[in-house]
């Protein structure tokens, strides 16, 4: 199937995105007890949130909220409604449980397949999907997009990397789809073993955390592809609410499904179109647990430009990390992603860091663990490291540089920052 994307005006998207926030809000009253306490709790009535501005009265919704209503205490459908559960692993805390809809699993699987027509793939391609499935969102959704699209889906799913080498080269998939971290260490283990050669792949789709250009590019030129950034929340249907276009200006997000506001994660005042600041999301048209203004941590910028790709989608900046990733030492605040800018800019350092924080004598140590790149002296990589990261962020932390590989490889997410202060 072919999926039009018509072209339309900012002012037609707000005039739609606060028509849909009306009835939305309507709906809430009507069928969430949960949010119709709250708002009440606010002093706010149904007809009194119309336009973007007026959210700015609503009181946030955040993880915690979805925690303490543990399991499904912000349902807003009857039972009977829900077809499917999904969750979050749980690894800070307790669970969060998502019901949908059998139309919610009919928008999640209409904005994934807009990701992949968006990128480029089309009926013929083959798409090794390499995220878990179970509970979590990834590997369900990234396949479900693949069949609506009528492309073919290979289901490998996560881990066993002999498997998915030996389905890439027979199956000559086209389209590789997973975190960052494990695209990377397919990308080096098809370098090690030689098989350059012997794969068909044109494009990667990955997501699930953030990561940079050194990333970006040594997965590129190890497979021979272009690779686009997926984005999505567990708690917001999941990946594929976004993605990166061929101009690689931004990602582009699905608003008529979706409402985008960027808020100063400290005032929790909106933010005009460019500042960077904590994206909050509004779901317009999910059935089995909307969301009013949830606060997803995650740091970017509304883009104002048209993107050259033609998309008439509007854009946010790439995820440059999360407001609980900040790391404050020596009076400093650093996100790992200004740490990946560093790299980026440094000759002879690989794409592959760790962060470890320490306290030795009363005093914050932290120190930049990274792999250097062949061929250069790692000795003059560190110093010039050092140096960068003392111009750039203002702070003076030990460096140490590795060998390539010695950090290790996820088949997940990497860990990127390791805290030690107050163990």
């Amino acid at each position: 199937m072919a999926i039009q994307l018509e072209r339309y005006s900012m002012e037609k998207m707000v005039f739609e995105q606060e028509q849909k926030l009306g009835a939305l809000m309507e709906r809430l009253f009507v069928k969430s007890p949960y949010y119709r306490k709250k708002l009440q709790e606010a002093g706010i009535q149904p007809g009194d949130i119309r336009t973007i501005e007026d959210l700015e009265r609503v009181p946030f919704t955040d993880k915690n909220s979805l925690r303490e209503t543990y399991p499904l205490g912000m349902m807003a459908v009857d039972e009977e409604e829900v077809i499917r559960i999904h969750s979050s692993s749980g690894t800070t805390g307790k669970p969060v449980i998502i019901p949908y809809t059998r139309q919610d699993v009919e928008t999640w699987t209409e904005m994934f397949a807009r990701c992949y027509e968006t990128v480029g793939v089309g009926k013929r391609d083959r798409v090794q999907v390499t995220p878990g499935y179970g509970l979590w969102t990834a590997g369900i959704g990234f396949q479900a997009g693949v069949e609506r699209l009528g492309a073919m889906a290979i289901p490998t799913g996560p881990g066993n990397t002999e498997k998915q080498l030996e389905m890439m080269v027979d199956l000559k998939t086209t389209v590789l789809c997973g975190t960052s971290s494990y695209g990377l260490l397919l990308a080096e283990e098809i370098a090690r073993r030689g098989l350059r050669d012997q794969i068909h792949l044109k494009m990667g789709i990955f997501g699930s955390e953030r990561w940079g250009d050194k990333t970006r590019a040594k997965i590129e030129e190890y497979l021979g592809i272009d690779s686009f950034d997926i984005y999505g929340l567990t708690e917001v249907y999941g990946p594929g609410i976004g993605i990166d276009c061929p101009a690689h200006q931004g990602m582009h997000y699905w608003s008529d499904h979706l409402l985008f506001e960027i808020i100063d994660p400290i005032t929790e005042k909106q933010l005009p179109m460019g500042e960077e600041g904590e994206l909050v999301i509004t779901t317009l048209t999910k059935e089995g647990m909307p969301l009013l203004r949830y606060r997803t941590h995650d740091i970017t910028r509304m883009l104002p430009d048209t993107c050259p790709c033609g998309s008439p989608y509007p854009m946010i900046d790439r995820i440059q990390g999360r407001t609980d990733d900040m790391i404050k030492i020596k009076g400093v605040n650093i996100y790992p992603g200004q740490i990946d800018h560093v790299l980026h800019i440094t000759p002879g350092c690989s794409s592959e860091y760790q962060i470890h924080l320490s306290r030795e004598e009363r005093r914050d140590m932290m120190t930049v663990k990274v792999e250097g790149e062949e061929g250069h002296d790692h000795r003059a990589v560190g110093e010039r490291l050092q140096k960068n990261i003392k111009v750039k962020i203002g702070i003076m932390v030990d460096v140490e540089v590795l060998p390539c590989g010695a950090l290790g490889r996820s088949e997940k997410k990497s860990k990127r920052i390791f805290d030690t202060r107050h163990m």
